[in-house]
Parts: structure tokens; C-alpha cells; sequence
């Protein structure tokens, strides 16, 4: 992403380096997604009213450009543009959330893109959530750097090269997830009580395109 503020629409990140694990680019153009709002669900009357959180930036990683994309508000339709070119989205709480939060700036409907949406699955099978951070937290030993209320802050105080970094970084995380649980089969979590525990998935790229 671009750190110089007065530069809006795609940009290009070449902050965060490509880990050694990353995938060489396949003939699938995956793409992993998150993005961070201007509002809170306390701010716009209740978690009934995503639509109107408002996108503060959205994130892309592109698996054949083999770089990260970033997006502010005013270029919001270049990000669906941009989803729209994937073979595959991946992202997680993408469907309830990201794509809840972008449908405003759009007349496509995001629904139709080929979408992953890991916190869906992993509901799925256990029945109940996990964090995207306690999930990287036991898989990757990996940490998110701040939260959402954090960047809500930083949005108040027009303080934007704060928010991509953040935005970047869980890219990275979510990224770096789906690849784990596709090359090994399972993700790592804790149990209430602290007791590790696996679960199985299966996030073979070629059976979710």
C-alpha cells in the first residue's frame, strides 16, 4: 500500500515482503481480502446496519500479481472491479461483513463472486466462532497488531497510513491461514479450558473454484 495519503485508488504495497511459503502464481487468480470501516455497528444503530459502516480501505492480495492492492473510499468501485477479475476470494467473515460493507458502492452483486469465507467454515464444522487472531495465534504464532475499535480511531483522526498498515497485515494473516490450512489439511486452536486442539479442513484452491 501507499503511505503518501494525498494518493487514492489501487496502489501498489511493497512494504510487507512475500514470505517463502507463498505460492508461485498457478493459472487461479486468488485473491485475499479484508478491509477495515469508518463507522462502528454502535454508530450506525446496531450490527442490522452494516451496509452503512462506510469503507474506510479495503486490501487486496492478488496470487497472480504476487503484490497487495489498496483502496480508499473514493475508489471504492475499483475494488469491486478488482474482486470481480478473481477466480476465488478468500476471506474471513467476507460474506457477513467486507462484502456487507462494499454492497453500497456497488451494482454488482458481490454475492456472485466465487467466494471462501474461512469463518464460515470453521462455524461450520465446530459449531461456533474463532477469532481470526486466536486462530493465527495457534496456527502461525502470528499476531494482528491492533484491532477494529483501534482503527476506527485512527479513521476519526484522519491518521490513514495507520489503517492500511493494519488493513495489510490481516491480509497477510488471512492469506498466510488459508495457505496453511490448504497445504496441511488443519488449522490450530485452544479450548476454553487451554487445551490444544486441531481441526480438519479441506481448502484445496482447485475443488472451491
Amino acid at each position: 500500500m501507499s503511505e503518501q495519503l494525498g494518493l487514492f485508488g489501487e496502489t501498489e504495497d511493497k512494504e510487507l515482503p512475500k514470505p517463502a511459503d507463498v505460492p508461485k502464481p498457478s493459472g487461479l487468480r486468488v485473491q485475499y481480502f479484508d478491509l477495515e470501516t469508518q463507522r462502528s455497528a454502535e454508530d450506525v444503530g446496531g450490527w442490522s446496519n452494516i451496509h452503512k459502516m462506510g469503507l474506510a480501505v479495503g486490501v487486496v492480495w492478488d496470487s497472480q500479481d504476487q503484490k497487495f492492492f489498496t483502496y480508499e473510499e473514493k475508489d471504492a468501485w475499483q475494488l469491486v472491479d478488482k474482486l470481480r477479475t478473481a477466480d476465488l476470494a478468500v476471506g474471513f467473515n467476507i460474506i457477513g461483513f467486507d462484502y456487507t460493507v462494499l454492497q453500497p458502492y456497488s451494482d454488482f452483486d458481490l454475492q456472485e463472486i466465487n467466494t471462501f469465507d474461512m469463518l464460515a467454515d470453521v462455524k461450520k464444522q465446530l459449531g461456533f466462532r474463532l477469532s481470526l487472531n486466536h486462530l493465527a495465534q495457534h496456527t502461525l504464532n502470528a499476531k494482528k497488531s491492533a484491532d477494529g475499535l483501534v482503527s476506527l480511531q485512527w479513521y476519526k483522526e484522519g491518521k490513514m497510513d495507520k489503517i492500511i498498515q493494519y488493513c495489510k497485515q490481516d491480509v497477510e494473516i488471512t492469506r498466510d491461514l488459508f495457505l496453511f490450512g490448504e497445504k496441511n489439511g488443519y488449522l490450530n486452536y485452544q479450548s476454553r479450558s487451554g487445551n490444544p486442539l486441531q481441526l480438519k479442513v479441506d481448502w484445496n484452491t482447485s475443488n472451491l473454484t
